[in-house]
């Protein structure tokens, strides 16, 4: 960790530690994850229950992709919180939703332009910002998802995401 608590996800060169159970085109190239071609979820070598999850997002016209937290490992569409990545595809829920939990249908960020998300759990509180700016603060009531891996998700054939400078930080469980 840095002197701040925050831990990069990636190295910058390559994918190490991250898998993705369905069959995927993942790549790391000049320090920036790419997902592309068909659905697939890249999961992280660790669990989480309380953190800080944040990215640099770019998105193409018509993409989609997510960042799941407390997510559960596995093939096909996880389980688990996933922070909406989302401009202009036909999906109603846009970029900053808490996906299923809080919808946001206002279109936020352009395509093709690089912003921040930032997500913040702690016990059964989800807040995501973008931009700096706290788009969702969800309090889930059903306690649905409390610990589990985190995964970046490629959505679909013709959707490409980028995300760069990927890090978390682990958070006591004391919301002060």
């Amino acid at each position: 960790p840095d002197k701040n608590g925050w831990v990069k996800l990636f190295d910058g060169r390559t994918l190490s530690g991250w898998t993705a159970p369905d069959p995927s085109q993942w790549q790391m190239k000049d320090g920036i994850v790419i997902g592309e071609g068909a659905r697939s979820h890249l999961f992280s070598p660790n669990t989480y229950t309380n953190l800080e999850f944040k990215a640099e997002v770019k998105l193409n016209h018509s993409g989609n992709s997510g960042m799941y937290l407390r997510a559960v490992y596995g093939t096909g569409w996880p389980k688990g919180y996933e922070a909406q990545v989302e401009n202009t595809s036909s999906d109603p829920q846009k970029t900053g939703s808490l996906y299923n939990f809080n919808k946001v249908r206002e279109q936020l960020i352009q395509d093709d332009t690089w912003w921040t998300q930032h997500i913040v759990a702690i016990g059964n509180r989800i807040i995501i910002k973008v931009n700096d700016k706290i788009v969702t603060d969800f309090v889930d009531e059903k306690n649905s998802f409390m610990s589990g891996y985190l995964a970046l998700q490629q959505h679909n054939l013709g959707s490409v995401v980028q995300y760069r400078n990927l890090m978390v930080k682990r958070l006591p469980a004391d919301e002060k």
